[in-house]
């Protein structure tokens, strides 16, 4: 089978617990000259970054993917965790001098978030190439370097490998024109519900209509599902209860992950979007968009008893053997 090419970053997420509140600290008529500190006892180290966060879920799908990214100096702990799971690393470029993306993340007992990024190495993407790999039947890509982003669509495009554009965090670098350049290029596009928003006014079309320009427009809702508008239809896909709601870091690439498993194997899109609940749902009980650890046969079980409890939601009355 042919492989699935993920164009993103790779980074480390610093996450910092301030156990308050930052509106108790933050004075409002004192904001033109904020000085503020935060003591915050626990802190924890994760790998990350969308390229990373897929990759890994697509591997425990027993998926092969491909990364292609760029990272910095201070990638060796990173590169020993993917070793760890046999996941290819033939296209990360490391760039001397740099430092792999960062994210520092304060969040408090609200779940407010204060969140400084520098994106090191990542600016440097367009350095890698789609035209230097092999055997790709399907691409994602994932907020990124901005040129490497342009660059890597064009790519795929100019070679006909289909492609999700998944714009994230990283859609407020592009206008109104740069994102239909991407829609008209790519196959299928993902966004949450947010991200769908400023998509409709960027771009002045509606969902309906940029959905009429790939073979799929996926929006995600969160603990309501989400929705796959797809040969003129809509698809609801209902959330996958989680066994706990712990950490959403992640849930969204652990989603992407279970689509594009199945859009590579052709499946339907209501079972594309069933393995991406599922995958969503699994990432959402543990801490980091990395340390969750099911194994195949877990995952497929988790499956079936949702497939299980759909019908019998459809069908109250029915009693299964």
């Amino acid at each position: 089978m042919q492989q699935i090419l993920i164009c993103g970053s790779m980074a480390f997420d610093t996450i910092m617990v301030f156990p308050d509140q930052f509106k108790q600290h933050i004075l409002p008529e004192k904001i033109h000259m904020l000085n503020v500190a935060f003591l915050v006892p626990e802190l924890r180290r994760e790998f990350g970054g969308t390229a990373g966060n897929i990759a890994y879920n697509l591997r425990l799908l027993q998926d092969d993917p491909v990364i292609m990214a760029t990272v910095g100096d201070d990638f060796s702990p990173y590169q020993q965790w993917l070793d760890k799971h046999g996941i290819n690393q033939t296209h990360i470029t490391a760039i001397p001098g740099n430092y792999t993306a960062q994210a520092y993340i304060t969040t408090d007992m609200d779940d407010n978030q204060i969140t400084a990024f520098h994106p090191g190495a990542m600016n440097h993407s367009h350095l890698n190439s789609v035209q230097q790999t092999k055997n790709i039947g399907l691409a994602i890509i994932a907020p990124d370097g901005r040129a490497g982003m342009f660059q890597h669509a064009q790519e795929c495009f100019d070679a006909g490998i289909p492609f999700l554009f998944d714009p994230g965090q990283g859609l407020p670098m592009f206008d109104g024109e740069e994102l239909l350049s991407f829609i008209e290029m790519a196959s299928y596009v993902a966004v949450n519900d947010y991200e769908a928003q400023m998509l409709i006014e960027k771009t002045k079309l509606s969902l309906e209509q940029i959905a009429t320009k790939v073979n799929a427009l996926i929006v995600t809702k969160g603990a309501h599902g989400s929705v796959i508008y797809a040969e003129g239809k809509q698809f609801n896909i209902s959330a996958v209860k989680p066994d706990a709601i712990v950490d959403p870091t992640g849930c969204g690439d652990a989603y992407r992950a279970g689509l594009l498993f199945g859009i590579i194997r052709g499946w339907d899109w209501q079972t594309c979007g069933r393995l991406a609940s599922v995958m969503g749902a699994i990432k959402i009980a543990s801490r980091g968009g990395q340390n969750h650890h099911p194994s195949r046969d877990d995952i497929e079980k988790i499956y079936t008893q949702v497939l299980v409890d759909e019908v019998l939601e459809n069908e109250p009355g029915l009693q299964l053997q």
